[in-house]
């Protein structure tokens, strides 16, 4: 039977107090889909994957295009689905909790708001205005049934600022200001995320795994992570698969087709929706 909304939060709500999941990251209704077969219990949308597959790059699609898929995918399955919003689609507080409110409205169990500011000659928010956009996000949430779950993202590493302890003050700050996650992309060493997991305790932090690593799900456990993310990173080995066979497609070759899915296979997934 489908849950609620509020059940879905609830449920996603409960995953960050102990222990450490994996929330994997589909970029449209169908590998949403198969990745609730496979017995995940919630999902995150990528804002890299759903770009991509319309054609365009990472953070170029306006707000009203991210709500829709926002709403597709939250359709798609009965599992919760964090956001990727980005910045939050506005420079000003009040933006920005414009653009939540509108989000909540898509069903989501949880958003994440980035302090990135999209211009490459200053690519963070200040500290101080970074925190009255979390404030805002945290008022339109509590303002909203105040059950979906605030991301805070400190972007540093994936801005060009690769400074931990600034990642850090910003982490805090922003848990400070009602951030009920913490997220630092880009961090990668056992120093980095223990540093972070230590510093924003108890609250729970995601680690972006995005590529091949070392760390396994009990090793990122043991290191206190409570979600593990992927970004675009299925995404990605989606493309991969696809240009390796339409390279070879090209070149006259068919034996890119070697490991493609059966059509019968993937017409029986999507024969149970319901």
């Amino acid at each position: 039977m489908s849950r609620t909304v509020a059940e879905k939060r609830a449920a996603f709500k409960a995953l960050h107090t102990s222990g450490c999941f994996i929330l994997p990251n589909p970029w449209d209704a169908g590998s949403a889909r198969y990745l609730h077969t496979l017995g995940f219990q919630a999902l995150a949308t990528t804002s890299s994957g759903f770009a991509w597959s319309t054609g365009h790059a990472d953070n170029s699609l306006p707000r009203d295009a991210i709500l829709t898929h926002l709403r597709k995918i939250v359709e798609a399955t009965d599992l919760p689905v964090n956001a990727d919003f980005e910045n939050g689609f506005g420079s000003t507080p009040n933006e920005v909790a414009e653009s939540v409110r509108l989000a909540i409205e898509t069903g989501v169990a949880g958003l994440s708001i980035e302090d990135s500011t999209g211009n490459a000659a200053a690519p963070l928010f200040s500290i101080e205005v970074a925190v009255e956009r979390i404030s805002a996000a945290r008022r339109a949430i509590d303002e909203n049934g105040g059950d979906t779950l605030l991301v805070g993202r400190a972007e540093n590493f994936f801005a060009g600022s690769p400074d931990l302890d600034d990642a850090i003050a910003r982490l805090k700050a922003y848990s400070e200001a009602g951030a009920d996650c913490l997220y630092a992309p880009g961090i990668q060493t056992r120093e980095q995320i223990e540093a972070v997991v230590a510093a924003v305790a108890p609250k729970p932090v995601n680690l972006l795994i995005g590529s091949t690593s070392p760390f396994t799900l009990q090793d990122v456990a043991a290191l206190g992570v409570r979600r593990i993310s992927v970004g675009g990173a299925l995404a990605r080995a989606a493309w991969g698969g696809f240009m390796q066979a339409a390279q070879s497609l090209a070149q006259g070759r068919f034996d890119g087709f070697a490991g493609a899915a059966p059509g019968s296979l993937l017409n029986e997934l999507f024969e149970k929706r319901g």
